[in-house]
């Protein structure tokens, strides 16, 4: 008897590091194919994380260097996804979280009648400016089967009218991929750090906004290390932003997936703008400042361990004189969420 077959649809490194917990548990059933939609085409961003966390090469991969336009890249995405569909004829598909990657690959399936499986299902920050926040939501309403990470995103689902039988609470699955390489993180720099991210627009897009973001960190009493991302870089050559001024920063390249979790695990805490590195924070017992006005990952915030800053940039080197309280190891599940999400699949779609 032949395996049903499932299409897996990946771009961003958020979701290469929760595929690969998954893949491994779907080639176990299933004839498993993956397509890599090109949204993060650096290679440090990308096929680093493959050859490091030891998945297959994509099936598919697309290229997505001549669209910086949100409609545009999600535009080109949905038709050559939607190719790729027609000519495999998948029982299912699989998304992760909230990229345009996600949005392209659930339009496509929907409109082919493709029964649509999404992976960190239910996340909210309330915030509709954010592309990610109408991709998660538009994905949530399209999807067949809605994985959610933790208690708060089933809520949010349940506000929003999603019948119950679709949703399961899973588990995260990035904490499945952590207790795997927990083992193998090493200290990467010597003496006391922070450790940080930035990339989003709202945050690197205005030359005023980014000063003061590199201000803040020039005044923090330990040294950073600023993992810059392309856009991040991009912006401080157009604005003309000299970072070498700032003597306590250090630039170090786009990380690979252990080394961005070594450098957080032996920091003296982390800021960042990105939803999953707050989560790997967490994880991981790190502090961790996110400059944003909200966050999705909104469990984190309840015992200090994750302090919003937005507006008073100064806040940042405050936030980490105040000790957090309790911290729950399983907030995120038991590192067993990929073995419960095939589970259910099967229950679902393949067992009488």
């Amino acid at each position: 008897m032949n395996k049903p077959s499932i299409i897996s649809i990946v771009g961003a490194r958020p979701q290469f590091i929760k595929h690969a917990p998954i893949q491994i548990a779907l080639e176990k059933h299933f004839r498993a194919l993956t397509i890599h939609t090109g949204q993060h085409y650096d290679k440090n961003m990308s096929q680093v994380f493959f050859e490091e966390l030891a998945i297959p090469n994509p099936d598919f991969l697309f290229d997505q260097r001549e669209n910086s336009l949100q409609g545009a890249q999600t535009g080109k995405m949905l038709k050559e996804i939607e190719q790729v569909l027609i000519a495999e004829t998948p029982n299912l598909i699989l998304v992760y979280g909230d990229t345009n990657s996600t949005l392209a690959g659930a339009l496509a399936a929907a409109k082919l009648h493709i029964p649509i499986i999404h992976i960190e299902a239910g996340l909210r920050s309330y915030n509709r400016e954010m592309p990610e926040e109408v991709n998660r939501v538009l994905t949530d309403q399209l999807s067949e089967m809605l994985f959610c990470p933790t208690a708060q995103a089933i809520e949010n689902l349940n506000k929003e009218g999603i019948e119950s039988s679709k949703i399961y609470r899973s588990g995260d699955v990035m904490c499945d991929m952590l207790r795997l390489v927990e083992n193998r993180l090493r200290p990467i720099v010597q003496g006391k750090y922070y450790f940080a991210t930035i990339h989003r627009p709202y945050n690197t897009d205005d030359s005023k906004r980014l000063s003061e973001i590199f201000d803040s960190f020039g005044s923090l009493r330990h040294r950073v290390y600023l993992a810059i991302h392309p856009r991040t870089m991009f912006r401080l050559e157009s604005f003309g932003i000299d970072p070498k001024k700032y003597t306590n920063l250090e630039l170090i390249g786009p990380q690979t997936y252990l080394d961005s979790l070594s450098l957080q695990r032996f920091s003296e805490g982390v800021i960042t703008d990105s939803g999953g590195i707050q989560k790997e924070a967490y994880m991981l017992q790190r502090m961790c400042v996110t400059i944003r006005k909200e966050t999705e990952w909104s469990e984190t915030l309840s015992e200090g361990w994750n302090r919003l800053v937005f507006d008073d940039l100064k806040e940042i080197s405050s936030s980490f004189d105040k000790k957090p309280g309790t911290h729950f190891h399983d907030l995120y599940g038991d590192g067993k969420a990929a073995e419960t999400i095939i589970k259910q699949i099967n229950s679902y779609f393949f067992q009488d």
